[in-house]
């Protein structure tokens, strides 16, 4: 199994909106940025867990935990005009972007903030806590996941 952080800005899709979609499931959908597609393409794999955690917003903070349901797809939003995700450069037969289906295992009972990771040695490597890093999909260590979980 392999772990993994998602991030969303609530204003966009929180983990509520994930709590009240058909069976609490949703596709990731969006992504566009190529290590991003690349890690949604070929690494996700149907029971591997992430963290839904919302960015850009007053509390940025984990806020959750999904599972992945289904591998790696092409986004059907990239073919689509209405879609603000539209990619008129996307072809069907060779898509350029990826998503993946998660469905919501659970909410935390709060949230675990940014500013709390900072603070813990355990975490030093963390992905997200990285200078530059802004990445909306990246991989989390085993021991990172634990260690993130005994904070909730």
């Amino acid at each position: 199994m392999n772990y993994w952080l998602l991030k969303s800005e609530p204003s966009a899709f929180s983990v509520d909106d994930l709590a009240a979609s058909p069976g609490k499931t949703t596709a990731w959908d969006g992504v566009r940025n190529y290590q991003a597609r690349n890690m949604l393409r070929d690494d996700f794999r149907v029971g591997d867990r992430a963290f839904f955690y919302h960015s850009s917003c007053g509390q940025p903070g984990v806020v959750g935990i999904v599972e992945v349901v289904r591998r790696g797809y092409a986004d059907p939003s990239q073919f689509d005009p209405d879609s603000r995700y539209y990619d008129p450069g996307s072809d069907r037969h060779a898509p350029r972007w990826f998503c993946v289906d998660v469905r919501l295992k659970r909410k935390f009972g709060r949230i675990v903030g940014l500013e709390e990771l900072r603070r813990h040695e355990p975490l030093r490597n963390l992905a997200l806590l990285q200078r530059g890093n802004r990445l909306s999909v990246m991989p989390v260590t085993k021991a990172e996941w634990d260690f993130i979980l005994s904070l909730e």
